[in-house]
């Protein structure tokens, strides 16, 4: 069951949480974290069953996200963006799911999405060339996803694909140096003109309208989910993850902390209490709309119902603004944490705050656009945009 997936993960947590300093220095997650996650089944989560996997409901795989990035963000993160990708996956023509799981169903897919190579449309399929940036976990992936452009004849945009590929015909540049989430590995992609077939080529277009290759084979209603939903659900649930950790550091921390200058213990002080209080309030809800969102979702893939558009805009409206709720809260609670957390080591709180601003620079977490979109839902106004 999915259920025990998430008490291993849950017992493997201190483990993760000791080994955050050496992923920090490492620059990666180290080898063995990512051997017992596997080892769990957390990878297989959102896998089809027709390739060994559990296509478990997606609020127990963000649940495990959320414990796992409660010990260790760089973990958590990559944790979330490489177990989602089976997913991604399960979208693509059968043919494309049996090259990367018909050997192997462990095999491990890592992603850029952002379009910054070149696809040329060739007989059969495409030919890429270009350098992709932050895939986070590409260390540990023998596949990649990488966003595409795709032009016509004039030479103007006429489609947006991802291009699946295996890691003998691209290469990894260590570039990956940070302030925050150091540990994530997310180095860059480059590919060389390398020939890709039409069946590993998939366009946002069907992904966004629910109906893709991949439902020929998977039919369970994971694969009837939104991708700008669950991507981006992806992206916030690791960031909520690592506030709730540099909460329940602070809180602990706190029962112990003398302020000299004011001769006082901080837990007695009520500006430290209210900084508890908000910050725990700001996670607690930034987690509670997250799930309610995906379960409701789930709940109408489940029943094999359309999914209401207000109900697409609204998971992308409160996942931004659980990202901005988490990384208020770890503000909130750094900027009272006193000077030794600034001090250079493990403080926990310090790497929180690291983390959560240089994940708040993700492109799922730009407000602005995801709250357009939701004003445009609920006001009944045409809705164009493929983040939805």
């Amino acid at each position: 069951m999915a259920e025990d997936v998430l008490a291993a993960v849950r017992d493997l947590a201190p483990t993760f949480r000791e080994r955050a300093a050496e992923a920090e220095s490492r620059r990666r997650v180290p080898d063995t974290s990512i051997k017992e996650l596997e080892d769990t089944g957390f990878f297989q989560l959102l896998q089809p069953t027709a390739f060994g996997g559990r296509a478990a409901d997606p609020t127990v795989f963000y649940r495990a996200v959320k414990e796992i990035a409660k010990a260790c963000g760089s973990t958590g993160w990559v944790a979330s963006v490489v177990g989602i990708h089976p997913w991604h996956v399960g979208l693509y023509d059968p043919r494309a799911q049996q090259e990367v799981w018909g050997e192997d169903d462990k095999t491990r897919i890592a992603s850029s999405y952002a379009p910054t190579g070149e696809a040329t449309p060739v007989d059969g399929g495409f030919r890429l060339s270009g350098r992709w940036h932050f895939s986070s976990g590409c260390d540990h992936a023998s596949w990649v996803l990488l966003g595409c452009l795709v032009a016509g004849a004039d030479g103007n945009p006429v489609d947006m694909r991802t291009f699946l590929i295996p890691d003998t015909e691209y290469r990894v540049d260590d570039v990956w140096d940070t302030v925050g989430l150091r540990g994530t590995g997310s180095n860059d992609i480059v590919v060389e003109d390398v020939f890709v077939p039409e069946h590993r080529a998939l366009s946002f277009g069907p992904v966004t309208a629910l109906d893709v290759p991949g439902h020929e084979l998977n039919q369970e209603p994971l694969y009837r989910l939104p991708y700008a939903g669950v991507f981006t659900t992806t992206i916030s649930t690791p960031i909520v993850g690592i506030a709730e950790g540099a909460y329940e550091a602070y809180v602990e921390a706190t029962t112990r902390r003398i302020r000299v200058s004011y001769g006082q213990k901080v837990a007695d002080d009520p500006f430290a209490q209210v900084r508890i209080a908000r910050a725990g309030s700001d996670i607690d809800a930034a987690w509670l709309q997250l799930t309610r969102n995906m379960e409701e979702l789930y709940a109408h893939a489940e029943r094999g119902e359309e999914l209401p558009t207000e109900l697409r805009a609204r998971t992308r409206r409160d996942q931004v603004l659980a990202t901005e709720r988490a990384v208020a809260a770890v503000d909130l609670l750094m900027e009272n944490a006193g000077g030794n957390a600034m001090r250079t080591g493990p403080n926990p709180v310090q790497r929180a705050w690291r983390d959560v601003h240089t994940g708040r620079g993700h492109a799922a977490n730009d407000p602005e656009r995801a709250l357009t979109l939701y004003g445009q839902a609920a006001l009944d106004l045409d809705i164009k945009d493929t983040m939805l």
